[in-house]
């Protein structure tokens, strides 16, 4: 059976040229880039190259990205660490990351106000103006939303942020290498991001801290990352990423427009073959490749299984979530019911995928509805 995968926002395939440049560095940067030595100034090199290709891709300065495990930990960091006390805002419909980490701040006394959205996932900016008070002293809004693709308003929200002192933090995991960013336009205080989500390996992502931005240390006992986050680089990974990002990038405009066509021809099978069918998420303002529907009356984990069996791998929404018996809080956000929440499927497609693979989903998912 030929697999389909229709699964990237979840994770994506890592791509050959990027699996060669870890694989080089496995075996000729094996030195750690801490150590003075002729092995560990060349690991030094080449994770500092990496640095200057990440910040390159993103307009900023090198010495504003520091390394982490991934976008969780930057979010986590961001959040916990970038606050100083008082009040903080996030809003209704962020990744568990963010959320569960103002949740744990809510718990040692912070106020937190969590902003609703529209029927589009959409966060308003005078609902953030309304909210920021005199001790408030972070928001945080993602910039793409991983359930339904919704690209929020992120300067409009920053620019209120910043006109009251406000730090702004902002989730762009879903957002880079996906669409376009740049840090010397984009004013934002503090930007998370995952290799994994634009073709690199798991386990390794970054967060973006604007010069003078104050972030505490999270992690002690070494003086790596610019002495904010201790313990030796995960080189092979750091390098991947950088070489993913920097494809990503170089194809964007390409890649993005052919992906889109794609999510519009599924769009526009699924109407016509299914005509009751829901679809959530902004239109005109949102991720190349996330499509997220709801079919009155179907069972979704039941769907995703059989879709399954027929060789198509989609979800229910987030992967941090999805195995859990739970409904959707974005779409619930969104005013959709119970039912709309727990069965909803998000399709996220990417650069390997073809038109014909986008006909035959459309196909299996008719005949699983008919049976």
């Amino acid at each position: 059976m030929n697999r389909v995968y229709l699964d990237n926002a979840a994770t994506t395939k890592i791509r050959p040229e990027v699996a060669e440049v870890m694989s080089s560095v496995l075996f000729e940067n094996y030195g750690n880039p801490s150590s003075v030595h002729r092995e560990g100034r060349s690991a030094k090199k080449c994770l500092e190259d990496a640095r200057d290709s990440i910040a390159a891709s993103f307009h900023c300065d090198p010495k504003e990205i520091l390394f982490t495990s991934g976008g969780t930990e930057s979010d986590n960091w961001a959040v916990k660490y970038g606050s100083r006390g008082g009040h903080i805002i996030t809003s209704c419909i962020e990744h568990p990351a963010v959320l569960q980490s103002f949740q744990t701040m809510e718990k040692h006394g912070f106020k937190v106000t969590y902003l609703p959205v529209d029927k589009y996932g959409l966060v308003s900016p005078k609902d953030l103006k309304d909210a920021i008070s005199g001790d408030t002293t972070l928001v945080s809004v993602m910039m793409v939303n991983n359930e339904i693709g919704t690209i929020e308003p992120i300067a409009e929200l920053y620019g209120i942020a910043h006109e009251q002192g406000v730090l702004f933090h902002t989730d762009a995991v879903q957002a880079a290498g996906q669409i376009p960013i740049d840090l010397s336009a984009l004013s934002v205080d503090m930007l998370s991001f995952s290799a994994h989500k634009f073709h690199g390996p798991k386990g390794v992502g970054g967060l973006f801290v604007r010069k003078d931005t104050k972030l505490l240390s999270m992690l002690s006992g070494g003086h790596q990352e610019f002495g904010y986050r201790a313990g030796t680089e995960n080189l092979p990974g750091i390098a991947g990423m950088s070489k993913a990002l920097e494809l990503a990038c170089e194809e964007m405009d390409e890649t993005s427009s052919r992906i889109r066509s794609l999510k519009e021809l599924m769009r526009s099978e699924l109407s016509r073959n299914i005509p009751n069918i829901i679809f959530h998420g902004a239109t005109d303002r949102s991720h190349p490749g996330i499509l997220n529907f709801y079919i009155p009356g179907t069972d979704g984990e039941k769907t995703l299984l059989l879709l399954d069996l027929k060789g198509f791998a989609c979800s229910a929404g987030a992967a941090c979530t999805s195995k859990a018996d739970t409904v959707s809080h974005v779409i619930t956000s969104l005013g959709g019911s119970k039912d709309e929440s727990k069965n909803s499927i998000r399709v996220s497609i990417g650069r390997d995928n073809s038109e014909e693979e986008i006909k035959s989903f459309v196909s299996a998912l008719c005949s699983i509805l008919s049976a």
